[in-house]
């Protein structure tokens, strides 16, 4: 069990090492303000980046709103509305919210300031459709890539051509008043025109490059939605200044010295992970097989880390989140391998649709879940990693972090 008590230590101690309230503390420091402040903040991590600037800024804030996930509210916060909505898909909530937000934006003057804190979820969690789009359309669109598979930036491409506050749109409803936004990355690359959608960037997409994503999945729209694929987005953003105050990057620097600490060499081999889950997976396993053999391998005690946001592509009506997928492709690849964990975990607690922030395994979870007669190939087959996993007391529970700069994968390995 000690590979598995190591393993909650470091994710334990990195998430502690990556709170919001830290990021947005730094980077509010290192701004300064003129005129009269106002907050909007979305995403999951929205209430604990918004709760940070009011304890920094107290009185200068003169009203806000915060928009984030359900459960992801710790409370009310003095002279802000806090709104819960749906992630992954908006709801009637996210449009209320969003309402809020764009009536006082668009009552700001000259003199004012925004300031506009971002996180991870945003996409979801603020929307205003487009005249002639109805929620129910962002909905069925969202649901449809989604299940195709597609990853984050192609899925936003189609996202900001609907939507009346993502790429740069919102910033656009603020002028004149300048807009500061700080920025929690939960894209592969921290491009701003990504997270959330890019509310408050010029879009870097075109849209040749979203019909092009369209094709690619076989997504077929109704002609008038269809119609604002080819309308282009705003390409610049004079009122902003943004500033990313976490990573994929500085979560695999934290988790690499938690690690360190506890006596592993620690080994970040990429912070740019993005394939299927399963072959994550797969490729962990080969990695923590081959580890510690020959004179040029990774000697173990070590830590190899992987950052990044694989992609399911969901066929299945199954119970499960990329990272529970992850661990699990890995289990069997590791089969009878003695000193060996994998973990991957979702930074902001919550791996998919499930109370579960991820999975770990090691040379024994294959052949536990097996004994109970559960065939790994037909669960991952049906999406339903979360069973398995939690047959073989191998789920990972954080609870909701306040944070979500993607997705860490560990492998452990020990001296034998």
């Amino acid at each position: 069990m000690y590979l598995r008590d190591d393993a909650e230590e470091i994710i334990r101690r990195a998430l502690l090492m990556n709170t919001p309230q830290a990021a947005v503390r730094a980077a509010l420091a290192a701004h300064r303000f003129t005129g009269d402040i106002y907050l909007a903040a979305v995403g999951k991590a929205a209430w604990t980046m918004a709760e940070a600037a009011v304890e920094e800024l107290g009185g200068r804030i003169k009203r806000g709103v915060v928009i984030t996930k359900y459960n992801h509210s710790c409370g009310d916060i003095p002279g802000l509305a806090i709104v819960e909505a749906g992630h992954p898909l908006p709801d009637d909530n996210t449009v209320k919210g969003t309402q809020l937000a764009v009536e006082m934006a668009e009552s700001l003057r000259e003199t004012d300031e925004l300031l506009f804190l971002i996180s991870g979820g945003g996409s979801a969690l603020f929307e205003r459709p487009l005249p002639g789009v109805t929620l129910e359309d962002i909905i069925d669109i969202n649901n449809r890539l989604l299940l195709s598979g597609a990853d984050i930036v192609e899925i936003n491409m189609i996202r900001k051509r609907l939507s009346a506050v993502k790429a740069g749109r919102f910033a656009q409803t603020a002028a004149p008043a300048k807009v500061f936004a700080v920025v929690l990355s939960d894209v592969l690359g921290d491009r701003l025109d990504s997270i959330a959608s890019g509310p408050a960037a010029p879009d870097m997409s075109t849209s040749a490059e979203a019909r092009q994503v369209l094709r690619k999945y076989g997504i077929a729209l109704r002609p008038e939605i269809d119609a604002l694929i080819d309308v282009e987005t705003p390409k610049t953003a004079g009122n902003v200044e943004s500033v990313v105050t976490g990573s994929i990057s500085a979560l695999c620097v934290s988790v690499a010295e938690a690690a360190e600490s506890l006596g592993y060499t620690p080994h970040i081999l990429c912070t740019d992970l993005n394939c299927e889950a399963r072959e994550a997976g797969r490729f962990l396993a080969s990695l923590a097989v081959q580890a510690g053999r020959g004179p040029y391998g990774f000697q173990p005690p070590c830590a190899l880390i992987l950052g990044g946001e694989t992609v399911v592509r969901v066929k299945g009506k199954g119970k499960g989140g990329r990272s529970q997928e992850v661990a699990l492709s890995a289990a069997e690849g590791i089969a009878g391998v003695k000193d060996t964990l994998i973990f991957s975990f979702g930074s902001d607690g919550t791996d998919g649709p499930t109370d579960a922030a991820g999975g770990m395994v090691d040379g024994c979870t294959a052949g536990m879940i097996k004994e109970m007669g559960i065939n790994i190939n037909d669960v991952l087959n049906d999406n339903d990693a979360y069973y398995a996993l939690k047959a073989a007391d191998g789920l990972i529970f954080t609870g909701p972090t306040g944070t979500n700069v993607n997705d860490a994968a560990v492998i452990l390995k020990k001296r034998a």
